[in-house]
């Protein structure tokens, strides 16, 4: 009897344990959710306790531990607080997107696994795990407006690994920075990057921190958060403004709260694209997360190359009339645009009087111009200041219509708080109206507008081949960085094809007469590996007519792309990559100061005997770097396609039946 008591109190006691045990591990799971990536290969997983907090395992190995989400709303209690979660929902998105404008492809695979996490207080959290990477992004249910006080955006990595840093001195910027190579214990309490910004991780992985359909909200930037985290920072909804000058008006107080909007809404994606140096050249996360066209007619958009006046100073020599911003000058850029298949030439600053866009500069006529452009069958762009263009909007966007020219280029608008992130939508929605495509500089970077304007061909957000008029950055180094980092936020107008080119050690910087640092090769390539689909010319026509066999290669790039592979690549080092457009492909290849040599396989193309178009550097082009050799020959398939970059170097070849 005793023992058997003994016995049920023991059965009754392990029950008791059991129940505990199950009923704690059902309320764990109740409280933990995930969402992988369909290859599997990433595991975002989300925490919901008094606080929300994500974490990321990718490959098995933890790269992202417990960091928090939330959102605060003026007259709410901050949502990510005390959650009470009364709905989940996974979904598989498997969808085939056809962009307007194929940047980089003409078809894009959009597949990941969507969580959904529906709470009290009206909000949800939308969680997405893609091959390459993850994302998320609050969406609100309040009636009427609200007024978002600051949001908690944080990315606490494992070990203290390596950044590419573009440190900022401030909110008012045209995010054109170097990168900065550290560690993040390294980053300075007070310092802050603007985006994207990359880790380098062990084993080759990476990470690109970046965000994606960005509307009527700021920007982020990045500041160090304790051990081994980066936290966002934002500019706040803009107070009082000083201008300056026609372009400059900088914001020198800001209201105690990040932005006011509708209380129906989407808020942006905050994105982390995971994979290698290849997968960030290829990667379309960006894209993907962006909200879709919201046009009815797009027959008219036209991506293309450009002939630029500004870079070149106008130096157009072997003329019979003085060169400068008049209607000879310009007719001449039309002439050598419309000889060489060159959609567009920019009417860059000196058209109009500054502050004025209808006080137009006395030796232009611009009725005559556009009409004689037409004849040519090549469009004009127009210049604008951005506060200028706001000044006059409606005037000055139905006069350009009425003109006849093709775009504008915006530029200096240097913030991305959220009256400016407003603006570029409106210039965007406008500006099609009108028919006209758009190029932003001074400009933060794309995060995904151009999906819904895809007249939105190009934005700058990126330091280009401009900064080699007064300055020694752009070095071959840089060149081969930014495919890895800013491309993948979008395309970038960096303005590539100079024509004097110089090796190490032997660059000037001349505003009138600019050269390039690295071999004349490296420019070539540079059409292929660069996406933007309003590419420039930037160097002189003159100059163009000396280097006839550069130009008609330059020519013949698209600025599209049907398909993209990446043949070598590490960050910072170099990239070799193959598009195709059509039937045709293309290759280019650069590197940094250092040599190097590849074998080309060209088992992407499909079987058979192709001729090759190529350009590679000459024997002397680590002593004279406009020095290149070009062969044409027969190529099959099969063949392993051996080339050698000389310091600074590059290759560019196309290949067509």
């Amino acid at each position: 009897m005793t023992i058997l008591k003994k016995s049920f109190h023991l059965s009754l006691f392990f029950v008791l344990i059991f129940t505990f045990y199950e009923t704690a591990s059902a309320q764990t799971l109740s409280n933990t959710f995930s969402v992988t990536s369909p290859d599997k290969n990433i595991e975002l997983s989300i925490f919901l306790t008094d606080e929300i907090n994500y974490e990321v395992i990718y490959n098995n190995n933890k790269i992202i531990e417990l960091s928090k989400i939330a959102l605060t709303i003026r007259g709410h209690e901050t949502l990510g607080t005390n959650p009470t979660l009364i709905d989940s929902k996974t979904t598989l998105i498997d969808e085939i997107i056809k962009p307007v404008v194929a940047e980089k492809s003409s078809s894009i695979e959009n597949l990941c696994n969507e969580l959904t996490l529906s709470f009290e207080r009206n909000f949800d959290l939308v969680f997405r795990a893609y091959n390459d990477g993850i994302a998320y992004r609050f969406i609100t249910n309040f009636d009427g407006d609200i007024i978002v006080e600051s949001e908690d955006v944080n990315f606490n990595f494992m070990s203290d690994h390596s950044i590419y840093f573009p440190e900022e001195v401030s909110f008012f910027s045209h995010q054109e920075r170097v990168y900065k190579y550290l560690k993040i214990s390294e980053i300075e309490e007070d310092k802050f990057s603007s985006i994207p910004a990359m880790i380098e991780m062990d084993e080759g992985t990476k990470v690109l921190i970046t965000e994606a359909d960005l509307y009527n909200y700021p920007g982020f930037y990045l500041t160090p958060k304790g051990n081994n985290g980066l936290s966002a920072i934002f500019p706040h909804y803009p107070l009082k403004e000083e201008k300056r000058n026609d372009r400059d008006v900088e914001v020198i107080e800001y209201e105690d709260y990040l932005a006011k909007s509708t209380g129906e809404r989407n808020f942006p994606w905050r994105v982390l694209i995971i994979t290698d140096d290849a997968g960030l050249i290829s990667s379309q996360m960006i894209y993907k997360l962006s909200s879709p066209l919201k046009l009815e007619n797009t027959e008219w958009i036209k991506p293309g190359k450009v002939a630029w006046d500004w870079w070149n100073s106008l130096n157009i020599y072997g003329v019979d009339f003085k060169s400068g911003v008049n209607n000879e000058t310009y007719k001449h850029f039309i002439d050598f645009a419309s000889a060489n298949n060159i959609e567009y030439v920019i009417l860059d600053e000196g058209w109009y009087k500054l502050g004025d866009l209808f006080n137009i500069n006395p030796d232009i006529d611009m009725e005559a111009l556009v009409k004689y452009s037409e004849e040519k069958n090549v469009g004009l762009i127009l210049w604008v200041v951005w506060k200028t263009l706001y000044d006059q909007m409606e005037e000055a966007l139905d006069q350009f219509e009425k003109w006849g020219v093709a775009g504008i280029k915006v530029d200096f608008m240097q913030r991305d708080d959220q009256w400016m992130v407003e603006y570029y939508e409106l210039i965007a929605r406008e500006a099609a109206k009108r028919k006209l495509i758009v190029d932003f500089h001074g400009a933060y970077k794309p995060s995904g507008l151009r999906r819904a304007y895809p007249n939105v061909l190009t934005r700058e957000g990126v330091r280009g081949l401009e900064w080699s008029k007064w300055s020694e950055f752009i070095t071959p180094e840089h060149c081969v960085t930014l495919p890895f980092i800013r491309m993948a936020a979008g395309p970038m107008d960096f303005t590539p094809g100079a024509m004097l080119n110089t090796t190490e050690g032997n660059f000037l910087a001349s505003h009138s007469r600019p050269m390039s640092q690295g071999t004349r090769c490296q420019q070539l390539a540079l059409y292929v590996i660069y996406e933007s689909p309003l590419q420039m010319l930037c160097d002189s026509p003159s100059n163009y007519r000396k280097e006839k066999e550069s130009l008609d290669f330059i020519a013949k790039v698209p600025t599209v792309w049907d398909e993209i592979k990446v043949l070598h690549a590490k960050v910072g080092d170099y990239v070799v990559l193959a598009r195709r457009s059509g039937d045709e492909w293309y290759i280019g290849g650069i590197t940094d100061w250092s040599e190097r040599d590849f074998e080309l396989n060209l088992d992407f193309l499909p079987k058979g005997d192709y001729k090759i178009d190529l350009f590679i550097d000459g024997i002397n082009a680590d002593k004279y770097a406009g020095d290149y050799k070009r062969i044409q020959r027969k190529i099959t398939s099969d063949e392993i396609l051996k080339v050698h970059l000389a310091p600074g170097g590059g290759m560019a070849a196309r290949i067509y039946k």
